[in-house]
């Protein structure tokens, strides 16, 4: 219903909202539910802390994400929802945001995830399989069985009574599944994996490596190069600006500094937008892989530093780099 240019955060919002008239381009469908309704929602793309990403900018932004969430549930227009996040650090999405206990069940997670659920749903009869059952399983498989230095970590949040459930109210039933059993044993398919933040300079390589001697080889190698330029460039601005910040020695303990469990990423989600247009308009696009830095965004808004000396900062950090095609005034800001 949605591809291309169409695929962006306000047309997300409209969707989920049912607000036809705030659709932009593609079929017009939205979530006209009614208040008996049930919903499933799947979002997969990258992420970083308090974003998900969007094919096209800006980024989707969680403080923004809930207030549509609060809006639609505000609205009355469903009974429950079940909501499953793919993307990298997505769990400081909902963290300390969400009031307790919120109606919608939701679990977030990274890189492995698709895989795992939608094997899970295909391989079992979802009318006897419950929320519970098939959230366990796919925890174990999703962390690559305990092996968490290429799994992922699946976290929970929200109205956990859903868990009860069958698995079929919100996903569907496919009746060539109604013999087969429900969830009682765990997946065990080991799945090869790589960092998703890596997963396109990999697939890049493997272009490369398949391809004749000639143009379309060398434009991809350019292409890589020019990727990994930029990730040096975005790693090496963000700890130069935290030295400038705060001292050689502060800098980066505060830049990774986690906040307690139950506190939101940021204290001001202005902020945090001003703060990565900022970054971007003087030091380039943050890209999907710069999306890891958002965590040191928020804590510079956290500890009230002024504009003008973060500004300084970016400049000092980031003056003489060209950063070409990956400008924002080509890229679009994420913010």
């Amino acid at each position: 219903d949605y591809t291309g240019e169409q695929v962006t955060a306000e047309n997300l919002y409209a969707v989920l909202l049912g607000n036809k008239n705030g659709v932009k381009g593609g079929s017009g469908k939205v979530v006209d539910s009614k208040p008996n309704d049930r919903i499933f929602v799947y979002y997969s793309d990258h992420g970083g802390p308090g974003v998900l990403g969007m094919p096209n900018l800006p980024y989707v932004y969680a403080m923004d994400f809930l207030e549509v969430l609060k809006k639609k549930q505000a609205s009355g227009t469903y009974k429950k929802m079940v909501i499953y996040v793919e993307a990298c650090e997505s769990g400081s999405v909902f963290e300390g945001l969400e009031p307790s206990p919120p109606p919608e069940y939701i679990t977030c997670l990274g890189d492995l995830y698709s895989v795992a659920w939608m094997e899970d749903s295909e391989t079992h009869n979802l009318k006897k399989e419950t929320v519970e059952q098939q959230y366990q399983s796919v925890k174990n498989r999703t962390s690559n069985f305990l092996n968490y230095n290429i799994g992922s970590h699946v976290m929970e949040y929200g109205n956990t009574s859903i868990k009860a459930e069958k698995v079929y109210l919100y996903q569907g039933f496919d009746p060539a599944t109604v013999n087969l059993p429900p969830n009682n044993r765990l997946l065990d398919t080991h799945m090869e994996v790589i960092n998703q933040r890596d997963a396109e300079l990999f697939f890049l390589w493997q272009m490369y490596k398949k391809l004749e001697n000639g143009s379309q080889k060398n434009e991809i190698l350019k292409q890589i190069t020019e990727t990994m330029r930029h990730r040096t460039h975005l790693d090496g601005s963000i700890k130069l600006i935290g030295t400038f910040l705060y001292g050689p020695h502060k800098g980066s303990s505060i830049f990774n500094s986690v906040r307690e469990p139950g506190m939101p990423l940021v204290d001001d989600w202005g902020c945090l937008k001003s703060m990565v247009r900022l970054f971007e308009n003087y030091c380039g696009s943050l890209t999907q892989y710069g999306m890891k830095h958002m965590r040191a965004f928020a804590n510079i808004c956290n500890s009230g530093v002024s504009k003008d000396s973060v500004e300084e900062a970016f400049v000092a950090a980031c003056s003489g780099y060209d950063p070409g095609l990956l400008h924002p005034s080509n890229q679009g800001y994420s913010a």
